[in-house]
């Protein structure tokens, strides 16, 4: 390698792991399949029984559920898109398709949330009579069919922030069915009738807690955060430790979708090492990939710096 030459090496690590994870994805599209016909189902139940037995917390649930509906009908489609191949104008794929859905989904439980406090704070403010067998019944096969899908969904949620938003819904149907259930039961022994307003309330708070999480990790990701685990300077300061390495800069860590990581950087290395460019690249991409889970990297090793040595990160301004 010349005084002066630029090495550019684009090492991917085939984060699909290839047929395998296809047909991986083409089962988890079988179980959102299964999810939505099982949701739609329960929606219904719950809407004709809400108006029949006259409970709010069935209602507002019934609304809850169609909205999980859709929203499971988008991670589908986003489970769908992210197995379409890269083209030459998309050149990572749908990758995004997935964080987006997310993002979706997250502010529209956010709302659905909001909607809830309001409902149940009308309702408490009004108590109403309830038939209380029908409301039982009803949030009972709710139960069931939200326990079921849940059972379906069970692991597939970690690293996949679109399945664990669209499982965040359906956990919250079933904790929606179990506050129907309750409020059944106390309503029965005492025809305490605000307990529908209350428990509702309760269902509003766990669902906002888990939709704001949800929303943020979206966000973190769309704006083309660092992961968490892999800030620029931890990552430039294990490279720098290297043997070879005397300097990083112009460097970008950058996520894709929650489980996929991309890292772009010039190395600047000791013109005195005896080791070969492919093997200093080596070391870095397996540095890069046990450490910090990043398996797409584009590196530039440069024996004299360019002109934007000293910055590990690039300032350059968008006119």
């Amino acid at each position: 390698m010349h005084n002066h030459s630029h090495d550019h090496h684009h090492d991917h690590h085939d984060h699909h792991g290839g047929a395998g994870t296809h047909s991986h994805q083409t089962h988890l599209q079988k179980k959102f399949k299964f999810a939505v016909l099982v949701t739609f189902c329960i929606f219904l139940g719950e809407l004709i029984g809400g108006l029949w037995s006259g409970s709010l917390a069935l209602l507002s649930d019934a609304a809850h559920v169609l909205s999980d509906v859709a929203s499971l009908l988008i991670s589908w489609l986003a489970i769908y898109l992210s197995t379409r191949p890269a083209t030459s104008s998309r050149t990572y794929g749908y990758h995004r398709a997935e964080v987006f859905a997310a993002l979706v989904n997250g502010v529209s439980l956010i709302a659905i949330s909001g909607w809830i406090f309001y409902e149940a704070y009308q309702r408490y403010m009004s108590p109403t009579e309830i038939k209380v067998t029908g409301m039982f019944i009803v949030a009972c096969l709710g139960f069931l069919g939200n326990l079921l899908i849940l059972w379906k969904l069970h692991g597939e949620g970690h690293g996949n922030l679109n399945v664990r938003s669209a499982m965040l819904h359906v956990i919250g149907d079933t904790l929606s069915s179990v506050a129907v259930l309750v409020g059944g039961v106390i309503i029965f022994w005492t025809s305490w009738y605000p307990i529908d307003a209350i428990l509702s309330f309760l269902i509003g708070g766990i669902i906002l807690f888990g939709a704001v999480n949800i929303t943020k990790e979206a966000v973190h990701i769309l704006l083309e955060n660092s992961p968490k685990n892999a800030d620029a300077h931890t990552v430039a300061e294990h490279l720098c430790n290297l043997e070879p390495v005397k300097d990083v800069h112009d460097l970008h860590i950058w996520s894709l979708c929650s489980n996929y990581s991309a890292l772009s950087a010039h190395i600047v290395v000791d013109e005195n090492t005896t080791l070969e460019p492919d093997r200093i690249l080596k070391q870095i991409n397996a540095e890069l990939h046990e450490h910090f889970g990043i398996s797409h990297t584009t590196v530039q090793l440069e024996q004299v710096a360019c002109e934007q040595a000293g910055n590990l990160l690039c300032n350059a301004q968008h006119s």
